[in-house]
C-alpha cells in the first residue's frame, strides 16, 4: 500500500487532533484534583452556619429547637474561650522554659541564630493570631 501526501498529512493530523484532546483531557484532569489550602474553611462562624443547617434538615428541628441548639453553641464557645485563656499563660512559661533550656547548649553563633528563629516564629504566631487562625491543636 503506497502512501501519498494526503494520507500522511491526514495520519498528522489525527495524531495532532489525539495529541490535543489527550492534553485537554489531562489538563482537566489536573486542574479538578487538585487540592485547596483555604484557610477560610476553619471559619468557625462559617462551620457554625453549616453546622446548624446541616442538624436542621437531618434532625428536622423546630425553630425552637434551633435556637436552642445556637444558645449551647454561644455557650459552648464561651468555655472553649475561657478555657483557652486559662492554659495559654501556662504555655507561654513552657515556651520560655523551653527556649532558656536550648539557649542554655547553644555556642556564641548560634546564640545569634537562636533568637532570630525565636523571633521568626514569635511574629508568625502574632500574624497568625491577627488573621483570625486558630492555633494549632496540641499532640495526643
Amino acid at each position: 500500500m503506497k502512501l501519498t501526501r494526503w494520507t500522511v498529512a491526514l495520519y498528522m493530523g489525527v495524531v495532532f487532533l489525539c495529541g490535543g484532546v489527550a492534553g485537554a483531557f489531562g489538563y482537566h484532569l489536573y486542574t479538578v484534583s487538585t487540592v485547596s489550602a483555604n484557610v477560610s474553611a476553619r471559619n468557625p462562624e462559617a462551620f457554625r452556619k453549616r453546622f446548624l443547617a446541616d442538624m436542621t434538615v437531618r434532625l428536622k428541628l423546630s425553630g425552637d429547637q434551633v435556637s436552642q441548639m445556637s444558645a449551647i453553641m454561644d455557650q459552648t464557645r464561651l468555655r472553649f474561650r475561657a478555657a483557652r485563656n486559662t492554659i495559654e499563660p501556662e504555655m507561654q512559661k513552657i515556651r520560655e522554659e523551653l527556649r532558656q533550656q536550648i539557649s542554655g547548649i547553644l555556642s556564641a553563633d548560634q546564640q545569634v541564630e537562636w533568637q532570630k528563629i525565636v523571633e521568626e516564629r514569635q511574629r508568625n504566631r502574632e500574624n497568625k493570631k491577627r488573621n483570625g487562625i486558630p492555633p494549632p491543636l496540641p499532640a495526643r
